[in-house]
């Protein structure tokens, strides 16, 4: 059965998953770029950069997890770019250049229409424009019996969970605050919607934590 999962999503010690005033410069807000610290070193983070090496601890075991028996990818529309309204043109191709780490079809939600386009790969981006329900259900029939791996950004995950969409949740919280900007689990009773905590394992740089639907 094709679950939905949240991995690798980070976050401060006091919730927020990306700072404030987000721009093509600072795509996390100011501060947001240090929650991810713990990812650079990984050997998965080398290998989605193309390159060699990297570490092969608990946080390496937690960043491949997100690529194992994925078969789509949902994303928020800023986690594919910083352009905001309608389209000026099809010339932004995504944040990750010619050849992104998903090797998957892409579905991004956004309220403007755009062509599919695909890139090296074998990555496809299509973009859903009819809500969060309508880019799952297409998700789930690309995926062909694999999970889904929903990508963020911070409004796109709350939703889904608002929902009771997410099936299991993994966070990185950083030893950090940020004191401001976007707010993961606000106002949000995730214990009512079902979710507990079934994994927690501290690292030096960050504290991983897994949230799964139980009921």
């Amino acid at each position: 059965m094709t679950r939905l999962r949240v991995h690798c999503f980070s976050i401060s010690i006091d919730g927020y998953g990306a700072g404030p005033n987000q721009s093509l410069e600072q795509p996390l807000g100011l501060g947001g770029l240090s929650l991810h610290e713990w990812i650079f070193p990984t050997r998965t983070f080398h290998e989605m950069q193309g390159e060699e090496g990297g570490t092969t601890d608990r946080s390496d075991d937690f960043a491949a997890r997100g690529f194992k028996n994925i078969g789509a990818w949902i994303l928020g529309r800023n986690m594919f770019g910083p352009i905001r309204g309608a389209w000026p043109d099809e010339h932004w191709k995504g944040w990750w250049g010619d050849n992104p780490p998903y090797h998957v079809p892409v579905f991004v939600l956004t309220n403007h229409p755009r062509k599919s386009f695909s890139l090296e790969g074998g990555t496809t981006f299509h973009f859903v424009t009819t809500g969060i329900h309508a880019a799952l259900q297409q998700a789930t029939e690309a995926a062909h019996g694999k999970d889904i791996r929903l990508g963020g950004g911070v409004a796109t995950i709350r939703q889904y969970l608002r929902a009771g969409l997410i099936d299991e949740m993994h966070v990185a919280m950083a030893p950090l605050v940020l004191g401001s900007g976007e707010h993961l689990f606000g106002d949000i009773d995730v214990c009512k919607l079902g979710y507990q905590c079934t994994e927690h394992v501290p690292t030096p740089d960050a504290t991983h934590i897994v949230i799964a639907k139980t009921r």
